[in-house]
């Protein structure tokens, strides 16, 4: 791809049918985001990772008013909108098009999928939910129409409340998605093998 701040692997973008865009945590890499796909079911995909600059894609919690965040909140929804509009114009259509996040890079790819939301492929999240200090119905719009999510996290996890995911969960199929939540009791912020199962038997497996 032509941005400069994105790295790929997998299938070439021109030669792909499906591409998984996978969003990096704060203090993390694209490189090291996209090191899981030799975990996931993903051999003929092409794997796109934007990536942050100074390696956070905003300064403060999820949880803080969504002003506080800005301008590298807005930023960081551009460069994902501006990545997702690469994939369409190399003829890959939405329904076609993964989403995969760690932690931070979770709840921004809960945040812009839900703002667009439509038919996606699928979308993973792994320990995240969506940001502000609440969740504010009218920054979102469209419809999942039966996208397949799913969202691990920890209980409790020192970043992302449950009580968050929660909500998140509730409000996402509000808007038409087909959510699987699991909660792991104490598993630390990190991602795990179960996880990962999951995110193979319910995105990943070719059968949507």
């Amino acid at each position: 791809m032509s941005t400069s701040n994105i790295v790929t692997a997998g299938i070439p973008l021109t030669e792909a049918k499906k591409a998984l865009i996978m969003i990096h945590g704060r203090g993390a890499s694209a490189a090291d985001i996209l090191s899981l796909a030799k975990y996931l079911n993903v051999e003929d995909y092409a794997l796109i990772a934007p990536q942050a600059g100074n390696n956070s894609w905003y300064p403060y919690s999820f949880l803080a008013p969504l002003q506080q965040n800005e301008p590298a909140f807005s930023a960081a929804l551009v460069q994902l909108s501006k990545t997702v509009a690469e994939v369409e114009a190399a003829g890959i259509a939405k329904d076609n098009i993964y989403f995969l996040g760690f932690s931070q890079g979770a709840c921004l790819a809960l945040e812009f999928t839900t703002r667009n939301a439509a038919r996606y492929g699928g979308i993973v999240a792994f320990t995240g939910g969506l940001i502000g200090d609440a969740v504010y119905p009218e920054n979102y719009n469209g419809d999942f129409a039966g996208t397949p999510i799913f969202i691990g996290t920890s209980d409790p996890d020192m970043h992302v409340p449950v009580a968050r995911v929660k909500e998140t969960t509730g409000f996402l199929k509000s808007k038409g998605a087909n959510v699987t939540e699991k909660v792991y009791p104490n598993m630390a912020h990190t991602i795990s093998q179960d996880e990962i199962d999951m995110a193979n038997t319910l995105v990943f497996s070719n059968i949507n």
